[in-house]
């Protein structure tokens, strides 16, 4: 059997005064930032963290620092990016957008203390978001789409469940070709196919970059299935009100990878109905992910509105990043299907093995000083030595579904878990040799990629972030070997 080691209350808006001011311009394309959150623990442990797949990240260590935009590369973004939605009362509280190299990105105006509840710091209307529901009776919103349009039949005929970004998709294409709809506006401001990094507008070239057989086959099986309906539905003999949307596959492409990209998937709440909805909303999508957010979402469903709360006991400095996590408990390879982007500081990222080698739990643990049971796992203090810096993101990720010798009622036996570990190096040596290139070329070709596309920037960065994690992997084996020595 194979195993695998994973590594407000609102203040006075100043969102559309006329002074303004945040930095992506696509939920995804910036690489997440990451940063150790402080929780009240006793001498000789921290608070346990649950380590589940849908538990928060793990405040057990104290990750690379992920280098940060200079504030003389970030931009006011342009007055009418606030006055179109100023005009259809999407309100904010305490926050600023600005443009960077990487796009669009939501930041603190002013410090906030941390208080003991949540706070607002936006609030979209449902008026102005592009939304359908995952599951029959379907609705979508707004009601822009007169009875008998030709769009509806062509959203009708697809599955509500699987086929969400291409119905998302004919929604938003529809709206953006639609006479004085709030979308036709706020299109300006999503990233073009040249600046979206989304894997389905790669070439063949950018999915032979990732090196990964599986990733790039999933992708082109998705850009396959997008151009066989935009065959099906924009043949030559559909009305003009159709063909004028996407008078190419090109540019449903690019419709499908905005949806996917933006998309936000929740419960939305209309009247005595709940429905599981994908929603395109304004504003909301400009926030970039982190795997220690400090802002979720919440939907109103009294006033038919989306809000960005703070977390509750958060502190947000004037200039800090406001972050979401798009997905929890995903590795690197579907935030790139899914965003375009990977992450070093990931911390459920994973390496999965061929053979059946074995490594007891337990003694892994104690090698970088963390205790508790398999599920609950603590930096245990007393056992660090000064300086310790080495209990990082993939050594917790490793940690927490590392195949076990045994779940710790039976002692371990050292040869065998030095045989053990000997397998996992070698297997992992072998992962990095079959890398054409060395992590310092990847680096240099990276360096070189001026004028590349974001696409193929993403593959590589793809690459490169997972050749970094098997060099993690090996390191703790080296550290974990050294101590079943004594």
């Amino acid at each position: 059997m194979a195993s695998s080691l994973p590594l407000s209350h609102p203040t006075s808006p100043t969102f559309f005064s006329k002074t303004h001011q945040l930095k992506s311009s696509r939920l995804d394309l910036r690489r997440p930032s990451f940063s150790c959150s402080s929780s009240s623990h006793t001498q000789n442990r921290v608070r346990p963290v649950k380590a589940s797949v849908h538990a928060p990240s793990f405040p057990l260590f104290q990750p690379s620092k992920v280098e940060e935009s200079s504030s003389s590369e970030l931009e006011p973004a342009d007055p009418d990016f606030y006055k179109i939605g100023y005009i259809r009362s999407v309100r904010a509280y305490g926050i600023e957008f600005k443009e960077g190299p990487e796009g669009f990105g939501v930041y603190a105006s002013k410090d906030v203390e941390p208080l003991r509840r949540a706070r607002v710091i936006m609030e979209i209307p449902l008026e102005l978001m592009l939304t359908i529901s995952q599951k029959l009776p379907w609705m979508f919103f707004p009601d822009i789409v007169p009875v008998g349009h030709p769009i509806f039949d062509i959203i009708n005929s697809t599955n509500p469940e699987t086929d969400w970004h291409l119905r998302l998709a004919c929604l938003l294409l529809y709206a953006l070709d639609c006479e004085g709809n709030f979308w036709q506006l706020y299109g300006d401001f999503l990233p073009s196919a040249d600046e979206c990094t989304s894997l389905l507008l790669a070439t063949e070239e950018d999915l032979l970059e990732l090196q990964d057989p599986n990733l790039a086959s999933t992708m082109r099986n998705q850009q396959h299935q997008i151009i066989e309906f935009w065959e099906k539905n924009w043949h030559n003999g559909v009305p003009l009100k159709i063909k004028r949307l996407a008078r190419d596959p090109q540019r449903f492409m690019w419709a499908v990878s905005i949806a996917q990209s933006r998309c936000i998937n929740m419960k939305m709440r209309i009247g005595a109905l709940q429905q599981d909805a994908n929603m395109l909303i304004p504003y909301a999508d400009m926030l970039n992910h982190s795997f220690e957010p400090n802002c979720f979402f919440h939907w109103r469903y009294k006033d038919r509105m989306l809000e960005v709360l703070i977390n509750a006991g958060q502190k947000i400095r004037k200039g800090d990043e406001m972050t979401v996590d798009y997905m929890s408990g995903q590795m690197n390879d579907m935030f790139m299907q899914r965003y375009g982007f990977s992450s070093p500081v990931n911390p459920w990222d994973v390496i999965k093995f061929s053979g059946n080698a074995r490594i007891h739990l337990d003694s892994f643990l104690s090698v970088f000083n963390i205790s508790g049971l398999p599920e609950e796992y603590y930096h245990n203090n007393l056992l660090s030595n000064m300086g310790d810096t080495f209990v990082d993101g993939a050594v917790i990720a490793a940690a927490r579904t590392l195949p076990t010798w045994s779940d710790g009622d039976v002692p371990p036996v050292p040869s065998v878990e030095r045989k053990a570990v000997k397998e996992l190096q070698e297997e992992c040596q072998r992962m990095l040799s079959d890398f054409p290139t060395t992590a310092k070329q990847d680096q240099k070709l990276l360096d070189s990629l001026q004028e590349a596309s974001r696409t193929r920037e993403a593959a590589i960065k793809y690459r490169l972030h997972r050749k970094l994690f098997i060099e993690k992997v090996i390191q703790a084996l080296d550290i974990y070997q050294e101590q079943l020595l004594f």
